[in-house]
């Protein structure tokens, strides 16, 4: 365990080995009610550890409620429902950089293809009319933001989404479609349905992961595959490759974010043999777990088969573990492979347009992100 302080100046508790950010994730008495007066949070004022009815702040038994009725939303099988839109956005938007770049032969990773990508997937995925998904960008950068001069922002920027998400589902109940919102109005389980502050909160948990946080892992993948050209060239030669090397980017880079926070109810004794006391607040450091080096062989080399088909490779954490285990896990990945694939099909000559590391990463956000990666198309 290491101290911390994260960005609303909080000091916390960090667990940073495998072991142990494992064993806090399987917590039973690890609690995501951060709201109690004088508990540390992650930043100044609203933000994801403060909204109260969002799945990943809830605990055991509305957690467990919530999920149960959620799950059948969000299995393998309901992603790949999604996979053919994903691969025509992915190959739609290459084709348009391709040939109209306002820039010439140059795309950039970000702004021209993981953010369209995933706002549009998201989008069409949850029933947002096309005219809409503009507003999504702006409100969730301004949520997404750790500045503490940006509470207010954040603040108006969620009551703007939440009234909108609450029209969404009232026209939906009026004139019901084929879309995940309307999946979410029918989801129930054994007779018990979501209420419409339920579903609404449902909605923007998933509009923040589905947008933000997959267009990151997107383009992170990217630039950590260009930061290891024999590795993109192995993917380019071998396309099979694809599915364990998504799972290596997100065991190498994960999500951006490095995890919840946590109020421990009762003291826990970890794997490593620390103690933690009852009311302690603990994050539990996903990235740093991915990269322990008795959990993982070499864990600083990018390998793109470290997950292939016969290895005996560790489970990664970046979608946590337990009962917060990240929902829709099915689908990042999925859109992942998607975005990749088609890169690696239309443009297997990739290569970045700046020297990487003049990249421009950002620092105000909860995230750790590229603001540009220029690459060149041709």
């Amino acid at each position: 365990m290491a101290p911390m302080t994260v960005p609303s100046g909080d000091e916390i508790l960090t667990a940073v080995r495998y072991p142990d950010v494992r064993a806090l994730l399987n917590c039973p008495y690890g609690s995501r009610e951060l709201t109690a007066p004088g508990l540390p949070r992650m930043v100044q004022g609203v933000g994801a550890d403060s909204v109260p009815g969002v799945l990943i702040n809830m605990d055991p038994p509305a957690h467990t409620r919530q999920r149960r009725i959620l799950q059948g939303s969000f299995t393998v099988s309901a992603a790949e429902r999604w996979r053919a839109l994903c691969r025509d956005i992915a190959h739609d938007l290459i084709a348009h950089d391709l040939i109209d770049s306002v820039e010439g032969p140059i795309m950039d990773v970000v702004g021209d293809y993981a953010l369209p990508l995933s706002s549009r997937v998201i989008c069409q995925v949850v029933g947002v009319p096309a005219g809409d998904r503009a507003r999504f960008g702006g409100w969730l950068s301004a949520f997404l933001s750790a500045s503490g001069d940006s509470a207010e922002a954040r603040a108006h920027a969620y009551g703007e989404f939440l009234a909108y998400a609450a029209e969404l589902v009232a026209e939906r109940r009026r004139s019901p479609g084929h879309d995940l919102v309307d999946d979410l109005i029918q989801a129930h389980d054994a007779g018990d349905m979501l209420s419409e502050s339920e579903l609404v909160n449902v909605l923007f948990m998933l509009i923040t992961a589905g947008h933000e946080t997959t267009a990151l892992m997107i383009s992170r993948g990217v630039y950590r595959l260009l930061l290891h050209p024999d590795e993109f060239r192995r993917l380019v030669a071998t396309p099979s490759l694809i599915q364990p090397a998504i799972e290596e980017i997100l065991r190498y880079d994960g999500p951006g974010s490095p995890g919840l926070l946590r109020h421990l109810t009762a003291e826990l004794r970890l794997p490593s043999g620390t103690v933690v006391p009852a009311g302690a607040v603990v994050l539990s450091h996903l990235q740093a777990a991915n990269h322990d080096p008795d959990a993982f062989g070499d864990p600083e080399r990018f390998d793109i088969t470290r997950y292939a088909p016969g290895t005996a490779t560790r489970p990664h954490l970046a979608f946590g573990h337990g009962a917060h285990v990240c929902l829709g896990q099915a689908l990042a990945r999925m859109e992942l492979q998607e975005a990749l694939s088609a890169l690696i099909l239309r443009i297997p000559w990739l290569r970045p347009a700046i020297p990487l590391e003049d990249v421009e990463w950002t620092t105000q956000g909860l995230t750790y992100q590229p603001v540009r990666l220029p690459v060149l198309l041709e």
